[in-house]
């Protein structure tokens, strides 16, 4: 497994202002990520709005977002859904389409109590689109489904053939560390936290997904050359600017709602959010820009 850092981008889903999908925009989105250093995307994840989108959007976004890459950005499809026979549909039609990779949150309604239950709920996901690698999604935060990764992976590991590891957006940096060691560190942990990138760092990560990526790349780029040049004091200085967009982004919104109007900054309207979120205003959109410019965290624009 390569020792380079990965940094994966969870992109946004552009919307047509009356709501609909607006595929055109992914081929702005692409090259935008290519030119600033992204390696991947995350597609229809929690950014991507993608519990929010019908199961045929969710085979476009994928389908389109395959052909932007074109073998230039590794691409993950997000497949998550509470509905068993939709995520592994989801995962057949991620592979069809030439995706690299598959992920999914636990179901969140009728949520499974034990790692057992997980693991049966996602073997037919991952056999469906076998033998591309398959990802748990862990966002306790989201889907309140607190099992262990950890745990899940070494239970898992038998039982799935294609397991391929976890994204871990959980600030459990106990569990993150048994993760980077199951399996024997056979699998691969994209950790999901971008404010707390710094943390992973020190404990081994070498992959990330993160939603701030679609914009401020630059910025997590230096953290982790400051970390890897042994300079800790300049990587936590860079760090807490991170923090500081984030808590920006939150007053907002968060990254999703704030997210989709910080891309504007860049040429790319990724449109409207879709509810239960709200839009946001002309004089929040000003606002928000303002506050980010004046930080210095965003990539610059050309």
């Amino acid at each position: 497994m390569s020792d380079t850092f990965q940094m994966i981008a969870a992109p946004h889903t552009p919307f047509r202002p009356d709501g609909g999908l607006n595929l055109d925009v992914i081929g702005k989105q692409a090259e935008l990520f290519l030119r600033q250093q992204i390696d991947g995307v995350f597609c229809c994840g929690t950014t991507g709005e993608g519990l929010s989108m019908t199961t045929a959007e969710r085979v476009q976004m994928t389908e389109r977002w395959v052909k932007a890459a074109a073998g230039k950005l590794r691409v993950i499809a997000h497949v998550g859904h509470n509905c068993q026979r939709d995520a592994a549909d989801l995962a057949a039609a991620a592979k069809a389409a030439g995706a690299n990779g598959v992920a999914a949150v636990a179901p969140h309604f009728l949520k499974p109590n034990t790692v057992e239950e997980l693991t049966a709920f996602f073997a037919p996901v991952a056999a469906a689109c076998a033998p591309l690698p398959f990802f748990f999604y862990d966002i306790p935060s989201l889907t309140n489904v607190r099992l262990s990764a950890a745990a899940f992976l070494d239970h898992a590991g038998g039982a799935i053939p294609n397991l391929g590891g976890v994204k871990f957006t959980n600030i459990d940096v106990i569990t993150l560390q048994e993760c980077l060691t199951a399996g024997g560190g056979k699998y691969e942990v994209f950790f999901g936290c971008d404010e707390m990138l710094l943390g992973a760092l020190a404990v081994g990560v070498r992959r990330a997904v993160g939603s701030t990526y679609n914009y401020s790349s630059r910025l997590h780029r230096e953290v982790i050359a400051a970390f890897e040049a042994g300079d800790v004091d300049i990587a936590a200085d860079l760090q807490r600017k991170s923090v500081r967009m984030v808590r920006v982004l939150e007053k907002f919104g968060g990254p999703v709602r704030a997210g989709k109007a910080v891309m504007r900054l860049f040429g790319v309207d990724c449109g409207p959010v879709r509810p239960p979120l709200l839009p946001m205003s002309e004089a929040e959109v000003t606002a928000l820009h303002a506050e980010l410019v004046a930080l210095g965290a965003l990539n610059e624009p050309g």
